[in-house]
């Protein structure tokens, strides 16, 4: 599968709670916090289309319905410190953004200043489903937005052209953004949506993902974790409908509340990490419309959070999230996570990287907040469990098809009774002993009993049902 043959980790030892305190909550600047935030927001600019007309005219608040400014509101009322807005398009629908939906947005960072507010779109991906373009704050971002969907989204031509919704044009759309004087960010959107079963993919493959970040590895950066529209299930009046899904993922369902592609412990996932590429996760509302008004989505912040170490400024929050500086909680079931390596007097945290020599032992510390306030449903969850998985970094996959990583594997899985509280902190410490080839390391949570998990039936209760998962911390042993 892989260049090389995968190797092992050796065993737990839990060292003093005491070396907790002394290490750094992370290490990219003095003035960093984790800021919550959500990368995939709708507004009544994402339109319906007029057919009788020709070319088809919008129709504004038919597919999402919210104001711009509204959705920034209700995001600052969940405790989001930084947002998206992400409209998705049509024909001509470059247009709809550019003059309707920017002028919008400029409104609502007037209206609500204390929500860092990035312009973005929901993009209609060439030979496959969507994802988000992130845009770096600059004067002219609404014009680089429009050269981006004017020429590239698959569903801008009119009359419909099948020769925009190919694999080479999305390739073609990464190598003109990856020469933008400044990079925006695209995350694939529910990668597994159309999948049909588990590794039976649907719009997006292995092959494609890998192929966005091998054409643009600092834009193309990472996926949905968990994706949106997570009241799918629910009903209006908050009981469950045991026709409907999570997510949307009507074919094959979602993990948790998290896509295939990132919840199964040596797939997708860790075959990336395995390679040593920057691939991320995620976790979005994809608000159109909230389920208490007959629509399958929670407010932005209400129920999924992206966490990004970063001062809160647009340039800073770029850019931890282009470094995998991040978490992502569903049910506000944590709201700090820190996992920090140490070797040697040196450390590495969350989305960074720890050079250590061939043999030597790395200590890791998990540190967690574990609220003890209600989340947004009323109620006050408790981690039931923190999961450290663990796998060798080889090198490049020999095909680009792959999947699986054989070798990553859950190396100890901890309870209360294996935690110490440390001030406001839960305190886990680990070690990995003698590594003498390359490995990474990630961490997940659950209120749950599930080792891994199962497969989300049909009505079910999203807020019973909550995880959640650190990116990765790199260790390279030289």
């Amino acid at each position: 599968m892989y260049a090389r043959i995968i190797g092992t980790i050796g065993v737990i030892t839990l060292a003093s709670a005491a070396l907790a305190q002394l290490l750094p909550a992370n290490s990219q600047s003095e003035n960093a916090q984790w800021i919550a935030g959500d990368h995939h927001i709708h507004s009544r600019f994402s339109v319906g289309w007029d057919q009788t007309q020709n070319p088809p005219t919008p129709i504004l608040g038919s597919d999402a319905i919210y104001p711009t400014p509204m959705n920034a509101l209700m995001g600052r009322h969940f405790g989001l410190g930084w947002m998206v807005t992400t409209d998705h398009g049509g024909p001509n629908h470059s247009h709809v953004n550019l003059e309707k939906a920017y002028p919008a947005l400029q409104q609502s960072r007037q209206v609500v200043p204390d929500i860092i507010q990035f312009y973005g779109m929901e993009f209609d991906t060439p030979g496959a489903d969507h994802s988000s373009i992130i845009m770096p704050h600059t004067q002219d971002e609404a014009q680089r937005l429009f050269s981006i969907e004017s020429q590239f989204s698959k569903r801008e031509p009119w009359p419909v052209n099948p020769e925009w919704d190919t694999e080479p044009r999305m390739l073609e759309a990464l190598r003109f953004m990856r020469e933008l004087p400044d990079k925006p960010v695209v995350i694939a959107h529910h990668p597994s949506r159309s999948a049909s079963g588990e590794r039976l993919y649907g719009l997006d493959t292995p092959e494609e993902l890998r192929g966005w970040n091998d054409v643009a590895p600092g834009v193309a950066i990472g996926m949905e974790g968990a994706p949106g529209h997570q009241a799918g299930a629910l009903k209006p009046d908050g009981s469950v409908d045991i026709e409907r899904a999570r997510g949307g993922y009507g074919n094959h369902p979602t993990m948790g509340g998290f896509d295939q592609l990132a919840a199964i412990v040596g797939g997708f996932w860790d075959s990336m990490l395995a390679e040593g590429r920057d691939w991320w996760i995620t976790s979005t509302s994809d608000s159109h419309m909230h389920y208490t008004e007959g629509g399958s989505d929670f407010w932005p912040g209400e129920y999924s959070k992206t966490y990004v170490w970063a001062e809160k400024n647009h340039d800073a929050i770029l850019e931890g999230i282009r470094g995998g500086r991040i978490f992502v909680t569903t049910g506000d079931l944590v709201s700090e996570l820190h996992v920090t390596a140490m070797a040697a007097g040196k450390s590495a945290d969350i989305g960074g990287t720890l050079e250590i020599a061939a043999g030597t032992a790395v200590d890791i510390t998990i540190r967690f907040k574990d609220p003890e306030s209600p989340n947004h449903h009323g109620d006050n969850p408790k981690v039931a469990r923190v999961d450290l998985i663990t796998g060798e970094m080889p090198g490049p996959a020999l095909e680009k098809s792959t999947d699986i990583h054989p070798e990553a594997k859950v190396a100890a899985r901890f309870t209360q009774s294996d935690w110490e509280q440390v001030g406001d902190y839960k305190v886990i410490n680990y070690r990995m002993p003698a590594l003498e080839r390359d490995h990474y390391i990630r961490v997940r949570g659950t209120n749950t009993a599930e080792l891994e998990p199962s497969l989300d039936p049909r009505g079910e209760d999203p807020w019973t049902d909550l995880w959640f998962y650190s990116n990765p911390v790199r260790l390279l042993a030289r």
